[in-house]
């Protein structure tokens, strides 16, 4: 077997009385994009910032591209980029400005960092602001800003913690695209979501974090099958959804849970069938409602790792 990008085991972590990682086992291989459910508070961006060496563990061990996180914080820091989950650009300068200084400190010439800097105004649809001053930005655009600098260099492993909050549909479509971009050509991607489609569309393999241990782990589809083979799905005369049932998919089970809403006596009732989705696995594994992507997320300290 070749060697991860990401071994983690045993990660504990506390704050206080609060045990926030309770002895968390993770394998995330290299090229690949690996994302990280759970609930608000289940420890998805304590688990990133004690990889990206921002805090130490209490104990296990964490490896990153072959370098112990406790003892090779600088080997760490050179082999990651981290996108926290709030905007950390300077909003004094241009987005231009902001961009070139990145590439400078990330070691390009001046014509180099230049290039790069046209290139990410272009792929983040930032051109247009290019000399405008970033305190001007809405969110959105700030946030566009905030990937596009840690993308100025592309080390093997990236941390994306929220990446996609924010952001509309465009811009969070495109960000997609440059993700599946990067794994194809070989870099690994560590993703924390509130969004289950996110997880669903992007990941080769998704975890799920609940009360600081993992609950689950596989890909999209295994996780499903793990909620069950179809739902049956009652709605009103509004088309709103009364009840809804999980089945292993069976015959006798799709007849068994249709007679049962069947009995509920709902006028103009409708039954409809669908597979499961990410929403009835994090259901299932957590017993917590969806995540809401408008939930404000705490805020990670953003690091120059590069």
């Amino acid at each position: 077997m070749t060697a991860a990008a990401i071994e983690v085991a045993g990660l504990r972590k506390s704050f206080g009385s609060q045990t926030v990682l309770d002895g968390v086992d993770l394998r995330v291989e290299r090229g690949s994009v690996f994302a990280l459910l759970g609930p608000n508070g289940a420890g998805k961006t304590t688990f990133i910032t004690i990889l990206a060496t921002l805090v130490e563990a209490d104990g296990g061990t964490a490896v990153v591209c072959g370098h112990d996180v406790r003892h090779d914080r600088e080997g760490v820091k050179r082999s990651i980029s981290v996108t926290g989950q709030s905007a950390a650009v300077d909003e004094v300068l241009t987005a231009e400005e902001n961009l070139r200084m990145m590439a400078r400190l990330a070691g390009y010439p001046p014509a180099r960092a230049k290039a790069r800097t046209r290139e990410l105004l272009d792929r983040f649809d930032l051109r247009d602001a290019a000399r405008k001053r970033v305190k001007t930005f809405s969110g959105g655009m700030r946030r566009r800003l905030d990937l596009a600098l840690s993308l100025v260099s592309t080390p093997p492993v990236i941390f994306l913690d929220e990446p996609t909050t924010g952001l509309d549909t465009r811009s969070r479509q495109t960000l997609w695209a440059i993700i599946r971009e990067l794994a194809a050509a070989g870099t690994t991607i560590l993703l924390t979501t509130q969004y289950l489609e996110e997880a669903d569309q992007l990941a080769d393999r998704i975890a799920v974090l609940d009360h600081g241990t993992i609950v689950a782990e596989g890909t999209a589809a295994e996780l499903k099958a793990r909620v069950g083979g179809e739902v049956v799905e009652l709605r009103n005369a509004r088309d709103e959804l009364v009840r809804e049932v999980p089945t292993d998919g069976s015959v006798d089970a799709l007849r068994d849970a249709i007679d049962g809403l069947d009995v509920l006596g709902v006028r103009g009732a409708s039954i409809a069938i669908r597979k499961p989705s990410m929403d009835d696995v994090f259901l299932a594994l957590t017993g917590d409602s969806a995540p809401a992507p408008s939930a404000p997320p705490a805020s990670i300290q953003k690091e120059a790792v590069r």
